[in-house]
């Protein structure tokens, strides 16, 4: 376990924020945290984004929000791992705490997607990819996926229709919560019916690019007991790799990264499985769902699915998922994904979760992808 907890958090709602510069978005999920901390103490900020230079024209992030939060002067970077980007900043933001040379550190995701459109996106997300071996040849994200979930199909007997639970749930949880890019619900019997967009995947099967930002404020867990009345304790921090093209896994439906850093983060922890109260995991495809829970042992590999079907990822099953709407209701702000994971974990920890708030919610986990899960970022946090 870490000597590490969170005491604030804060962010914005995912929309098409056309009235908003990213430095103003970060900002206001900045504001959020720091209100939320009751501290402007920080000594270092660490923003993950994945495509403000190719998308807002706008690198050197760290010193733009340093200077524009009022925090001109302290150390500030730019994490970036693609998908990853923000779950990457929360593990840079616990190692300096645990090191002791940061005393109080911001983290913040910002991402700011909507200004651009079709082509442009796709082109900014597949740099995701391997430029040299998949890209090249026209490969996108949901080319990508589309790879995978076919491949899922055939080795496991299973059809389009059988992804549907992800969706269903994800949506019915993000009508929940006012601050989601989607409200609405969606039927079952509907989502095979939805427009493709890479055979098999179609609208329903893919979380859609949005505007956001979200933040949170670490210090050491000693500190924290007497800064608020609720710290959040970071159990388990682990960042692992693997292979960035489909072509050179030894198995493309494993995802090793995935099993890695989730393997690694409970042993941190000294907790199993059946410790975990809910998982917010990276659905920006319904695939990788299930290949999510598959990796990190919560079911076996081509039984993920059925997790999806038999209510277990329900806001009352046995392994709540996508509580806030996931990446597929509340949007995907591509490199703040990983961020607002954290926040809305910490938030059903301490009871803050309104109508998608888990049962009596204790100790959770957050897993972060980076492309096809080439980075995977695992938190387990706990009261």
């Amino acid at each position: 376990m870490t000597n590490v907890s969170i005491i604030g958090v804060g962010k914005t709602p995912v929309r098409e924020a056309w009235d908003s510069s990213i430095r103003h978005l970060a900002w206001y999920a900045i504001e959020a945290a720091l209100d939320n901390a009751s501290t402007t103490d920080i000594d270092a900020i660490f923003v993950g984004n994945m495509l403000a230079g190719q998308l807002s024209s706008q690198d050197h992030l760290g010193a733009l929000v340093a200077d524009f939060a009022g925090l001109r002067g302290i150390e500030a970077v730019t994490v970036e791992a693609a998908d990853a980007s923000g779950g990457a900043a929360m593990r840079q933001g616990v190692l300096a705490v645990q090191s002791g040379l940061v005393r109080t550190a911001l983290v913040v995701g910002v991402e700011k997607m909507t200004d651009e459109t079709g082509s442009t996106v796709v082109a900014a997300m597949s740099s995701a990819l391997d430029a040299d071996y998949e890209v090249i040849h026209g490969l996108t994200p949901a080319g990508a996926a589309a790879l995978m979930m076919r491949r899922y199909m055939h080795e496991y007997g299973v059809t389009l229709a059988d992804f549907a639970g992800f969706s269903v749930n994800a949506h019915a949880n993000g009508s929940q919560n006012p601050m989601a890019m989607f409200q609405n619900r969606i039927k079952a019997e509907r989502f095979p019916g939805a427009p493709l967009v890479a055979d098999p995947v179609n609208l329903f099967d893919m979380a859609p690019a949005g505007d956001g930002s979200a933040a949170v404020v670490l210090t050491s867990s000693e500190r924290a007991m007497d800064m608020v009345p609720q710290p959040v304790r970071v159990a388990g921090s682990a960042l692992t790799t693997d292979t960035i093209g489909l072509h050179d896994r030894r198995n493309p439906l494993w995802l090793e990264g995935a099993a890695r850093s989730a393997a690694q983060a409970l042993a941190m922890a000294s907790l199993t499985l059946d410790d975990i109260d809910l998982f917010e995991l990276h659905d920006a495809y319904t695939v990788l769902a299930a290949l999510s829970l598959e990796a990190c042992g919560f079911a076996e590999p081509g039984r993920g699915w059925q997790l999806a079907q038999d209510g277990s990822i329900g806001r009352e099953g046995r392994i709540p998922i996508s509580t806030f709407g996931g990446l597929k209701a509340r949007g995907n702000p591509a490199g703040a994904t990983g961020v607002y994971q954290i926040v809305e974990v910490a938030q059903q920890l301490r009871g803050e979760a309104g109508n998608c708030q888990v049962p009596n919610a204790r100790i959770g986990m957050a897993q972060n992808l980076g492309g096809m899960g080439a980075t995977a970022v695992t938190h387990i946090l706990r009261l």
